[in-house]
């Protein structure tokens, strides 16, 4: 490796250990994802059962392990709370930068390199997984790599010109296909169908020139099969294959039908990565048209791929019935690399900053300064949007929280018109490293002053209440249980214990039956008085659209229950 290489490569992981990991403990987990899938990891150490997944200990068969082991790992050295739940992003961010900076610099050169990283790097939701505890950043790098390598392994086979290939073309196929299998250990079976849905685009663009052939394509899958029949065939020789089979309808259910609360119009991904993904969203439009090649044939064919990979996953979660923000972050490293592409070709004189590219700057950036500008001031006058919510009875109570907020936190917003200043100065003086420079890096600069100012207060509407109730249970031997909306939050933050009495799991039997611990009952506002008919239940305060109710133990004190497993 050489010295550049190295250098680089040290100064993204600099980079990325500074930016990423701060503040990871300061906000409390959201529901549902990130709370989802720290309670499973707790439930883990639990447990001690690291094959099978469980929520509310029971088996929950929506998501394979792999990503849990990391969380667990991290709850093993830093304690079961928000940090370590997050801990495997900021890392996984760390990888991310490296990586794209070596192999852009692979296939082009340092400058590219930088560029594609510090793209990724710069972009607001890209930058803002990478600090979550949500399983899509490891998920989306595997899919990645293993595209990558199956790339390599085609190139080494196709005898493509001026660029290296050390290893031998059965090596990158193997890592290919195990890249994808922990792809399919971190999340399911997507992580095999995007890289077999982009090679057969690509055979199409080949004029159905069988450019693998079938015993390539088997050894691939073979390969993936072997990463993921460690869990596949693990658990179904323990247990049994129901779990497996209930884990796979899953996923063929998550295709065909929305979500509860996650549908969404078509244009809906779109929407996201071109506002979400901001700047190099707009960067990236510009490679989509036409364009001088570039100087070698294995550019044009990365890039290629590039743009199979960012239509199949576009296309095919916006199919999807299910229309959640983070199934089109695979989309980010394609988005992110034709962002890159377009720069460097700017500052190789091949094409213009032109005047499209400098609106789509001013408009999307503007969006985001008025809205982190307004929140404060609205903020004040929380009084000025009620209207709007007044057919929303939780809405209007999660308004009523007490949030303090302060001219202080106009200070995103203005560092951001400070941004558009920089780099547009820049522009305009033919500056273009220093405008992409300012852009990018004042962006990531600008998420980590919004996360710093703004997103706790942002939380005080919506769960804090909420949450602030389970955490003053967590000493508490007792049951607590929502009504009327779907949280993991009382599972985590209330620390719920192993499940000893399988009553426990029968709500009517929590309300009315005779319970042998203290019952705490969550509900929002608009479904409290359906549990008026319950006269066990004695509401004890409400907050910010959340009411909470008690029901003390009516059991024999000297009554036992057989333990549940």
């Amino acid at each position: 490796m050489s010295n550049e290489r190295i250098k680089y490569s040290l100064a993204f992981s600099l980079l990325g250990i500074v930016f990423f990991i701060p503040l990871l403990g300061r906000l409390h987990l959201f529901d549902w994802d990130e709370i989802n899938f720290a309670e499973i990891s707790r439930e883990m150490l639990i447990l001690h059962d690291y094959l099978r997944v469980y929520v509310n200990f029971e088996p929950f068969w929506e998501k394979p392990p792999y990503f849990f082991w990391f969380q667990s790992l991290a709850m093993t050295s830093f304690g079961i709370n928000e940090f370590s739940a997050r801990l495997p992003n900021a890392i996984c961010g760390i990888f991310t930068l490296v990586i794209i900076f070596n192999i852009g610099k692979t296939l082009f050169n340092t400058r590219f390199g930088i560029l594609w990283a510090l793209a990724y790097f710069g972009s607001v939701l890209p930058f803002l997984y990478f600090k979550s505890g949500i399983i899509d950043p490891w998920f989306n790098l595997f899919i990645f790599l293993g595209l990558y390598f199956f790339i390599k392994f085609y190139w080494k086979k196709a005898a493509f010109a001026n660029i290296a290939f050390p290893k031998n073309k059965w090596i990158y196929l193997l890592i290919a296909g195990l890249f994808v299998g922990l792809g399919i250990l971190t999340k399911g079976p997507v992580a095999y169908l995007i890289p077999v849905l982009c090679m057969g685009v690509y055979w199409i663009t080949q004029r159905f020139r069988f450019y693998i052939n079938p015993i390539h394509f088997i050894l691939f899958t073979l390969a993936s099969s072997i990463v993921m029949l460690s869990w596949y065939g693990l658990e179904t020789w323990k247990n049994g294959y129901w779990f497996v089979r209930e884990f796979n309808k899953y996923q063929v259910r998550l295709f065909s039908t929305p979500d509860a609360g996650h549908g969404g119009f078509p244009g809906y991904h779109f929407a996201v990565l071109f506002f979400g993904v901001f700047p190099a969203s707009v960067f990236c439009i510009r490679s989509f048209f036409k364009s001088p090649s570039s100087e070698f044939k294995y550019q044009d064919d990365f890039k290629l791929w590039m743009i199979i990979l960012f239509w199949v996953v576009l296309i095919l979660f916006s199919i999807v019935k299910s229309k959640i923000v983070h199934y089109s972050s695979m989309c980010y490293f394609p988005l992110t690399f034709l962002a890159a592409y377009s720069m460097n070709q700017i500052l190789e004189h091949k094409i213009e900053f032109n005047k499209w590219m400098r609106f789509g700057i001013l408009f999307v950036g503007s969006i985001y300064v008025m809205a982190t500008l307004a929140v404060p001031i609205i903020g004040q006058h929380i009084d000025w949007i009620k209207p709007f919510f007044k057919n929303d009875e939780f809405a209007m109570a999660n308004l009523d929280a007490e949030v303090n907020w302060t001219m202080w936190h106009l200070i995103p917003g203005l560092f951001m018109i400070g941004v558009l200043v920089a780099a547009f100065y820049y522009l305009n003086i033919v500056k273009y490293q220093r405008s992409f420079f300012s852009l990018f890096f004042g962006t990531a600069v600008f998420v980590m002053l919004t996360l710093m100012f703004d997103i706790n207060n942002f939380e005080s509407y919506s769960q804090r209440a909420a949450i602030d109730f389970y955490k003053s249970k967590a000493d508490e031997d007792c049951y607590i249980v929502t009504y009327g909306f779907k949280s993991y939050g009382h599972l985590f933050y209330a620390q719920k214990r192993k499940v000893t009495n399988p009553e426990s799991y029968n709500m009517e039997w929590l309300l009315q039956g005779n319970v042998d611990k203290t019952v705490y009952v969550v509900s929002k506002i608009t479904k409290a008085a359906e549990l008026s008919r319950y006269p066990q239940l004695i509401e004890t305060s409400r907050k910010n659209g959340f009411v909470f109710f008690k029901r003390k133990s009516t059991a024999n004190p000297g009554t036992q229950f057989p333990d549940f497993d």
